[in-house]
């Protein structure tokens, strides 16, 4: 399946209530620490369905706002994906989203729109990327290690305000240039 990639800005994009982040849960990681560094296991749990609500919201750490780049099945133009980039406080360019429409997903999608992230941190001069994601996204994990990302933090009780009852770990990759 082909796609059409383009940038767009924040005025012009369409909302991020267009993408649907729904999927099946089939197994999480489980975190261990050994010579100081952070290691994982994936392990199987009962299926079940997670939905991950997502804003569109500009946090303001950069003056230019961030950067996004939508994907279209061409043909059709119909909103397959997209990739959400920001200048990160700490000078990192930072991914605030990556989602596939779930017709798309399983085509490569994800891995051209999280290439694009990364070509656009390379050329706008970053000294790397930084992104977020959960223990029970398994897949996005195994799309991050696969792009040279390593585990470098984590966080149980991000969510705890939000989702009280929560049983998910925040998990921090980054990709160093």
């Amino acid at each position: 399946m082909d796609f059409i990639i383009h940038k767009t800005d924040m005025q012009n994009a369409p909302k991020a209530n267009e993408f649907s982040r729904k999927f099946i849960v089939r197994s999480r990681i489980v975190l261990e620490i050994e010579n100081e560094q952070l290691k994982y296991l994936v392990v199987d749990v009962e299926p079940y369905e997670r939905d991950i609500p997502a804003e569109d919201t500009n946090y303001g750490f950069s003056e230019t706002g961030p950067t996004v780049f939508f994907a279209e099945s061409n043909g059709s133009a119909k909103l397959a994906g997209r990739i959400k980039m920001l200048e990160w406080w700490n000078q990192f360019a930072y991914i605030d989203d990556i989602v596939v429409n779930p017709e798309f997903r399983g085509s490569g999608l994800g891995r051209t729109l999280l290439e694009h992230g990364i070509q656009w941190a390379r050329e706008n001069n970053f000294p790397g990327i930084m992104l977020e994601t959960q223990d029970d996204n398994v897949p996005a994990c195994t799309l991050y290690q696969n792009h040279g990302f390593i585990l470098s933090g984590f966080d149980r009780n991000v969510y705890k305000a939000v989702r009280p009852n929560a049983n998910e770990t925040a998990l921090y990759w980054y990709l160093i240039f």
